[in-house]
């Protein structure tokens, strides 16, 4: 993937904005208090969408609709991807079909359906509900939204760009990786704006799929599993972005099912906002990883997502 330029994000925001505004970078005293340092959070879960992706859409789509307007589109997801090109699909008035795995998320179904998606539950896994989604645009003559593009990294570049201009002196910075859009759009603002921080991606315990293919220096495929923070739940690295995060990666940590509630619980005591399970990873991290820090570092984290689900925010709170 080819690092985009300062002006690109710069126009990339501008599209973003003509449909949402930029969210808050806030640093809570509460946290502050139990990192020893000054925390930054960058709350991505203050979208419509509950999360950064839908940044991504409205870019894609945007720049599809200036060169080959599809009759309709439709993708594969475990919900955030999904309400993204959803949210996008809407503001265009094109048909979408999402597909997602069985057991997918109740509530993200219905935040799909409600901005006007077809969802179709199939596959036992996110990797096989692509190969459905793959089959049906064939089929169906839709335009399939693949959940990395360089066009999505730009849109979610914006977020990176807003966090950056809002807090200035970061030491290092926390993100979540799934697919890797998110960790890529921190990375192509980084190196845009010639910034030193150190960058340290996040993984799921149960999905080191970027952590495990990093340090064989090639992709490895991960083993079906569970884990709460679904949006981390990936079996197979993109290699594009892959070979961005190996390039501009500090490290990777992996954070267990507990770790990521008791960070959900901490955030909610803390700040009173909620964030699911891939959405507060970063947290988790830096509450693992912060007596690795100096005394005087400013940590920066990304909060993804805050599409929860009442009864995981409930045991999480309770823990």
């Amino acid at each position: 993937m080819i690092a985009p330029t300062i002006s690109e994000i710069e126009a990339a925001s501008r599209l973003v904005y003509e449909a949402l505004e930029p969210t808050p970078t806030i640093h809570w005293p509460l946290l502050d208090e139990i990192m020893g340092r000054k925390v930054w959070l960058k709350h991505e879960n203050h979208l419509p969408t509950g999360a950064f992706k839908v940044r991504g859409g409205l870019v894609y789509l945007n720049r599809l609709m200036a060169v080959s307007p599809p009759s309709g589109v439709c993708a594969a997801t475990r919900g955030n991807h999904g309400l993204s090109i959803a949210y996008a699909s809407e503001r265009f008035d094109l048909p979408c079909v999402i597909f997602v795995p069985e057991g997918n998320s109740l509530d993200k179904n219905r935040a799909m359906r409600a901005l006007g998606a077809e969802v179709r539950e199939i596959g036992k896994d996110f990797d096989e509900s692509v190969s459905y989604a793959e089959a049906y645009a064939k089929a169906s003559g839709l335009h399939q939204i693949p959940s990395f593009h360089p066009d999505l990294v730009l849109g979610v570049a914006s977020y990176a760009l807003e966090f950056f201009t809002a807090a200035t002196e970061l030491d290092r910075v926390y993100v979540p990786i799934g697919l890797g859009s998110g960790i890529c759009g921190i990375l192509a603002a980084k190196h845009a704006l010639g910034l030193k921080v150190d960058v340290i991606g996040v993984v799921s315990e149960a999905f080191p799929t970027y952590l495990n293919s990093m340090q064989d220096g090639q992709i490895v495929m991960t083993a079906p599993g569970f884990t709460i923070a679904d949006g981390l739940a990936v079996r197979r690295a993109n290699a594009d972005a892959l070979g961005y995060i190996q390039a501009g990666v500090s490290r990777i940590v992996s954070v267990s099912d507990d770790e990521i509630l008791k960070a959900m619980g901490c955030l909610f005591d803390c700040t009173h906002n909620v964030a699911e399970g891939a959405g507060v990873a970063a947290l988790a991290a830096a509450l693992k990883d912060r007596s690795s820090c100096e005394p005087d570092d400013q940590i920066g984290v990304v909060i993804s997502g805050g599409n929860v689900s009442a009864e995981t925010l409930v045991h999480a709170i309770g823990s």
